[in-house]
């Protein structure tokens, strides 16, 4: 009830209103054109509803209407995307016919509400009306008519409230985002969020590291006094600070990349920079890229990209310039991604069990996929399946 009476005074009742009234222009020009024929908007809408791009503009045009307060947000309740299948195709043409018979409504009271309130205050001045539609609703007495004289406007007002709330509420169910779409947007999230908890970790282990050990040789070299310590001393707050300076880069630049639009994310069709950048390190990288991968869904892609990143930057921190295959394969359901290296034998050398491995098996389980890291032949294998089927 509270709600109902503050409704009135924000400025989305009335936007909603405007969005409840719009399809009657194309109503009035129809009529215009053709006036024997007043129901072939209702028939006109089917084609256009097909088209995928009419579900964008719909979108667009209801969030800033309707949900002002989701405008400009990609994880609203009003999706902002085209038709991706028939299934959202045919929930557009059903907004717009919905949206037509709703505006009907809205426009009616709109336009004979204020009308009857007219012919009230009409008749309570004491002028003869003419004979009308809204005739036989005026009472014939003067005071009972100036009563009720503001009743229409109330009436008004709540019927463009409660049309406004309808409206909204079947834009959510109808315009609202698709599985696809929501399993996009949680990938998306869960992929900063993960981005965001590694550089955290790293700035902690790798800087933090750093920093300690720099402030504790240099305290402890002003402390000895002796020449010689303190020589020893510079060189291991040089190499440290050297391995410091290499993470900080290396965290730059997933920061850098953190900050794109998720439409503007590396994707696997951009494969062949890491692989360069793998061989500038001095790896022997063998790799074989079978597949339209520049058609492959969004998520799956993005993700890729990150796994084969992920693993390539574990080859070279933990095993150094060895030998190198990857093998990402498209197939008719599923993404096939493997790479493999050798394991020098030197003391020393890790594999590496962290939140690497762990966020590589996280990134497939999101996609309904799976994730495999062990050693394999004498050395180290990760190998990721990612269906298809379940994202288009």
């Amino acid at each position: 009830m509270y709600r109902l009476l503050r409704a009135p005074f924000q400025p989305v009742t009335y936007s909603r209103w405007l969005h409840l009234c719009v399809p009657l222009l194309v109503v009035a020009i129809w009529l215009f054109v053709v006036p024997e024929w007043p129901w072939g908007p209702m028939f006109l809408v089917l084609p256009f509803g097909l088209v995928p791009w009419v579900r964008l503009a719909e979108g667009l045009q209801a969030q800033f209407l309707l949900t002002p307060y989701d405008r400009g947000s990609a994880e609203g309740a009003i999706s902002l995307a085209p038709s991706a299948h028939w299934g959202d195709r045919w929930r557009t043409v059903l907004w717009l016919e919905t949206r037509m018979v709703m505006a009907i409504g809205a426009v009616a009271a709109t336009v004979w509400m204020p009308a009857l309130t007219v012919d009230l205050i009409a008749s309570a001045l004491g002028r003869s009306l003419d004979p009308g539609p809204l005739a036989p609703l005026i009472p014939e007495r003067r005071w009972v008519a100036a009563l009720l004289a503001p009743v229409p406007l109330v009436v008004l007002v709540v019927v463009v409230v409660l049309l406004g709330e309808l409206i909204t509420a079947i834009a959510t169910r109808l315009l609202g985002p698709s599985a696809a779409e929501r399993l996009s947007a949680l990938e998306t999230r869960t992929e900063q969020l993960l981005e965001r908890t590694r550089i955290a970790r790293e700035l902690h282990d790798s800087i933090g590291h750093a920093l300690t050990v720099a402030v504790v040789q240099a305290g402890a070299a002003r402390a000895a006094g002796d020449a010689a310590f303190t020589d020893r001393a510079l060189c291991a707050i040089e190499e440290t600070g050297r391995a410091a300076l290499e993470d900080l880069e290396r965290v730059l630049g997933v920061l850098r990349e953190s900050g794109q639009p998720p439409s503007q994310r590396p994707t696997l069709a951009e494969a062949d920079r890491l692989l360069e950048s793998a061989r500038a390190s001095g790896s022997e990288v063998d790799a074989q890229l079978t597949g339209p991968l520049e058609k492959l869904p969004g998520p799956v892609t993005r993700e890729g990209y990150r796994i084969l990143q992920e693993s390539l930057t574990n080859v070279l921190r933990h095993c150094g310039p060895v030998p190198v295959r990857v093998r990402v394969e498209m197939a008719a359901d599923r993404l096939e991604l493997e790479v493999t290296n050798t394991l020098p034998g030197r003391p020393g050398v890790t594999t590496g069990g962290g939140s690497g491995l762990r966020g590589m098996r996280e990134r497939a389980a999101l996609l309904g996929g799976e994730a495999e890291t062990g050693p394999y032949e004498g050395g180290w294998r990760v190998r990721a399946r990612l269906p298809l089927e379940r994202i288009r």
